[in-house]
Order: structure tokens, then sequence, then C-alpha cells
């Protein structure tokens, strides 16, 4: 693989289960790039080990005033020298090949993954820690990858050294065969302690890195309640304790160091000293002393790799562990566990009905169906699995599902069987089997705080769809006509069309209920088989919100619309409400009369207390509806 062929086709499915695992998947994906890597580096180290001897053969023609050897060891000294700058440039090259093909085809995984699961993976995982894995994470399991070769290209020099002294000058290479493994075996001990404080450092970094990341995304608010100084402080006492971290790490990193250094220069003065015994005694000559000296030194260049093969492992580790736990994230837990299919699941036939069986929740084809949570975060899931993207640690229950269905669907016989269908069904088939492109052209789910992206208006409403909403008809519904106003006059001279005019990132000069507006369009324009809102119209006036309810119940007339909200004007446009309590549907029926007959569901949307509803809710019913006329009429 070329750097030019990036990215990849296809990354291909990676072993998740656990960081070496997949430190050991990235290796095996590029044995072609590693074994180029490591023949140059076998080339380049070969001619750095054969130097020693070509100056030691020099020294002895020398003295024995040789001049045919000296032209001998002439050639010998071009060639170790064509070899050692050729193998190193290609060396290099390739590695770097190797680090950014790996780094690459883990950002590759990565976004794979995020696509996969959307807004579901921050919900899983820290954002500071998806923000660590993707930047700094990546360069250090990239780093390990291409050092393997490099590594290994050292062993190998470094035992022909070795080999080549014990018969080149067998006295000073027992010596030195015996130094070196202790030397390269040395700094073994102190690695666990230097990857603990190592992992003690990115964990700290992680969190001022995942606190930054949330002080930024919620700064306009900051601003306006005078936090800025608070967060500011606290990050600086994060910076702080990172920078700690960091020290006491790199104090263990400097020991390390300094054994690679001591070490070896205890060696050389070994050599030194005991080979000038023996030159003294005879028993070896100069030439010999000076190859086994030049040896010895050629060995510090190889032996730090053993130091970086040691560091690039202890901080790739925990970073391939990060990068592992987001990539084993699956759709849903029915479809991690569940065997992988070899065959493909048909999409179902239009117009099938919406059904949960966690919660019992149906949603009929073709009608306006609202959804009515007493608990916020509850409602945020239920989205979530209505859209084939369940999270960790749902409270609903199948067994609860059961009961559930029999409160109040009116059709739980009809029902599929919730303990063969974990997931949420569409026309009976389960979303988390379908394909992830067909799962999301049937079902698009949009949460409380959709990201607005930077670019034009019509740039904004460039997504897939199906073509029958147009994107006049989509903001008409929405009211955004005031939007549309207000970005056509902050757009610079000479754009008259609104579509043109430009959103900055997320939307931040526009306010919350326009932001809102501007997204419940985009949805619209999709017109997906099933749509679900997620308290669409939360930042929005009461005025705004009954045009906005009337304007989906008619530009969705026909389409399945699940819309989870409280508020009485979206309510009364449904064609079906369905309580949700404690994870299992509760009533269904209209607005109106659950508001007479169901004592829960006025508590949630009428902020009824215990109190009054044991004082009697006829009157609060009453008032109730009354304002709801008001409201209509308004």
């Amino acid at each position: 693989m070329q750097i030019s062929d990036l990215p990849y086709p296809d990354p291909g499915v990676p072993d998740a289960r656990s960081g070496p695992r997949f430190l050991l998947w990235l290796g095996r994906g590029q044995l072609g790039g590693q074994l180029k890597s490591l023949c140059w580096g076998m080339l380049h180290f070969t001619g750095v080990a054969a130097l020693p001897y070509a100056v030691g053969l020099g020294v002895e023609a020398v003295v024995d005033r040789e001049p045919n050897g000296l032209l001998l060891v002439g050639v010998l000294l071009l060639v170790t020298g064509v070899a050692i700058s050729v193998g190193d440039a290609m060396l290099h090259r390739t590695a770097v090949t190797n680090w950014i093909t790996a780094a690459a085809r883990v950002q590759q995984l990565l976004a794979r993954k995020t696509a996969e699961l959307g807004s579901a993976l921050t919900r899983r995982v820290a954002a500071g820690e998806v923000v660590a894995v993707s930047t700094g994470d990546v360069e250090k399991i990239g780093w390990f990858v291409e050092a393997v070769s490099r590594f290994l290209a050292a062993v190998f020099s470094v035992v022909l050294v070795c080999v080549g002294l014990l018969f080149y000058a067998p006295e000073l290479g027992v010596v030195v065969a015996i130094g070196v493994p202790v030397i390269a075996l040395a700094s073994l001990p102190l690695l666990p302690r230097a990857t603990q404080r190592a992992d003690i450092q990115r964990e700290k970094a992680g969190k001022a890195t995942e606190l930054a990341s949330d002080t930024v995304a919620g700064l306009r608010v900051l601003r306006g309640i005078g936090g800025e100084e608070l967060f500011l402080g606290r990050y600086r006492e994060a910076s702080q304790e990172v920078r700690k971290a960091a020290v006491r790490s790199a104090r263990m990193w400097a020991l390390i160091s300094a054994i690679q250094v001591v070490l070896p220069g205890a060696l050389m003065i070994t050599v030194v000293w005991y080979g000038a015994t023996l030159v003294s005694d005879g028993r070896i000559a100069v030439g010999e002393l000076v190859a086994a000296f030049s040896a010895v030194a050629t060995l510090l260049y190889q032996l730090r790799h053993f130091q970086e093969i040691a560091m690039a492992y202890s901080f790739s580790r925990p970073s391939a562990q990060r990068a592992a736990r987001v990539l084993s994230l699956a759709r849903t837990d029915a479809a991690a566990e569940r065997p992988a299919r070899t065959d493909p699941v048909t999409a179902p036939a239009a117009g099938g009905d919406l059904y949960d069986p966690r919660t019992g929740l149906l949603a009929p084809a073709g009608r306006f169906t609202a959804v009515v949570c007493g608990d916020p975060d509850l409602a945020g899931r239920l989205a979530e699995r209505l859209g084939g993207h369940p999270m960790d640690g749902d409270p609903a229950t199948d067994a609860g599902s059961e009961a559930g269905a029999e409160a109040g669907t009116g059709s739980g016989a009809d029902a599929p069987d919730p303990a063969g269908a974990p997931s949420v069904l569409l026309g009976g088939v389960a979303l988390d089997e379908l394909e992830l492109d067909t799962a999301r052209s049937l079902v698009l789910v949009q949460d409380k705080d959709p990201v607005l992206l930077s670019g034009t208006l019509r740039e904004l409403f460039d997504v897939p769809a199906s073509g029958a909403v147009e994107a006049a008809a989509a903001l008409g519904a929405a009211q955004c006509t005031d939007v549309l106003d207000a970005l056509l006059q902050s757009a610079p001279d000479g754009v008259e069309d609104p579509m043109d005019a430009r959103i900055t990132e997320r939307g931040r000069s526009l306010s919350g209920g326009q932001r809102q507006r501007l997204a419940l369009a985009r949805s619209l324009v999709t017109d997906p088989e099933v749509l679900v809102l997620d308290e669409p119209t939360s930042a929005v006036d009461s005025h705004t919100e009954a045009r906005i309810a009337d304007g989906i119940a008619a530009l969705r007339a026909g389409r399945t619309t699940v819309v989870l909200a409280s508020s009485p004007l979206l309510l009364d446009r449904a064609d079906r409400v369905v309580l949700i309590d404690e994870g299992t549907v509760a009533a269904v029926g209209t607005h109106r009369e659950l508001l007479r007959c169901e004592p829960r569901y006025r508590a949630v949307v009428t902020r009824e207390t215990d109190e009054e509803q044991r004082l009697g809710g006829l009157e609060l019913t009453e008032l109730a509806e009354a304002l709801t006329e008001i409201e209509e009429s308004a």
C-alpha cells in the first residue's frame, strides 16, 4: 500500500477484543510494507555493522604495510557507505509509509464507526475520549506499527555484530556477547512503572481535553451566565495536573534513557581496557581491538531502537485499547451478540408499523403518533431505540414490554413476540439487522440538539431525500420565514436568495428556536418512511409551536411520524398519543381522552402535583381543555 492509494477502499474488520490484538491485526494488515521496511533496515544496519570490521582491516593493512589490503578496504568502505545511505533513505521512506498507512486505517475505522453509531457514540463514550482517540492515539498506534520493522532490523544487526566478533576476536567477542543482552534487558524492570505513569498522564490529559471540549461547546451559555472564569479555573487546575503527571512520567523515561547511555559506556570502557591488556600481551592485533571498539560504539545506535520499541508499545497499548473500545461498539446490544449474517436482510415493504418490543410502543403506519415520557432521558433513549440505535443501559426490559403491549396498543396480539425481536421492528423486520444505509433511509431520528454545519442554507438541505418534499414546503411547515429574513439581512451584498445565505458553524449566529426550526425543516425535506422527532419545538413560543404542529401534521399526512413531546399543542394534533411510564406503555388514546381518564398523563402534560390529583382532577381537566381551546383559537 502506497500513501497515494489511501484511503483504503475497505479498511477491513478490526480485531477489537483488546489493544494488543488490535495492534497485531494492524501489523498483519501491512505485512508487505513491514517486509519492505525490514529488508531496507537490514541493509542499513548491516552496513553499519560492517563498518567497524572495515576499519579494523584498514588498521591492520596499515600496520602490515599491505597496499592491496588498503585498496580492498577502500572498496569495502565504499560499498558499506552506499548500503548505509541507500538503506537509511529507503528505511525512512517505508517506515513513514507504514506509520501513515496504519494511522489512516485507524482513522477510517473510527470514521466508519462514528457514521454507524451517529449521535449515540458520544453518549456511550466521552467526547474527550473520542477526540483523544482520533488525534493523538492514532499517531501513537502508527508509531508502534512502523517501529516494529526497524526494531527487528536492529535485532538482526546486533546479533550479526556479536556473532561476527566471536569469530573475529573471540576474547573480546565473549565480553560483547554477554554485555549487549544485559544492556538490552536492563531497563525492562522499569517499564511497568514507566507505563503506569504514562497511563496516568494520558488519563489526566483525556479528562482535560474532555473538559475543554465541553467548555467550548457551552461557551455561549457560559458567557451568558458569567461562568467563564469558573471553567477557566477548572481547566487551569486540570492542565496543571497533566503537567505534574507528565513530569513524573518524563523522570522515569529519563532514568531509562540514562541506563541506555551509562551501561553501553561501561561496556565500551571494559572492551577498551580488556582489549588493551590483550594487545599488550600479544594475544590480539591492534586492528582487532579497533574493530571491537568500533563495533561496540556502533551498537549504541542499534540499541536505541530497543528503547524506542519499549516506549512505542508503552504509549500505543493504552491508545490501542481506547481505539478498540470505540471500534467494538455495535449499533445495538443485540447486534453485538448476534452472529454475523452471511445473507443480507431484505428491507421491509412500505407501509409497515413501527414497533418497539421492549416498551410495547406501536406506531401505526401512516399515522401521527405522539409519545409522552415523564423522564426526558428516557425519551432520548427511546428515540435512539426507534432509530435502531439503542443505548447501553437502556432501562426498558423485554418482560415489561409484554405488559405494555397489553396495556395500550390495542393490537398486542398482532405485535411480534418481544423475546424473538429485541430490536425495534419496522414491518416485522429488525432494524439492527438491516444494512446501515437502508435502516437510515427508512427511519430518521432528530434528537433534542441537532447540529447545523457551516455553509449555505442550500448546502444544509443537500441531504439524501425522497424528492417528494421541496425545501420551500419544509421551511414553511417549520415556520422559518423569520429565519430566512434574518439570514438574508446578515448576508453580504449581492445575495438575494436566502438559500444562498451562509450559516455559521453550529448555527451560533441564530437563536435556539431558529436553529431548531431549521433542523426540523431539514428533517422534513428528507421525507423518510418513518420520522422520529424528539422535542422538536421545545425552544419556540406557543403560537409558533401551534403552527408548526399543524405544518408537521399536514406535510407528513399519510407518512409515519413519531413525536416525543409533552406540549399539549403538539399532542392535540396527533392521531394517537402513547404514555410511557416506567419504561413501558401505560396508556393509549387521544390527547383529550387521556386528559380526562389518565391521571399519570395529566400529571406530565399539565404539571399537576400529587396534592392536586388527590383533591380531584376533574376541575383541572376542564381547565386544561379550556386552555387547549384558547391556544387553538390563538
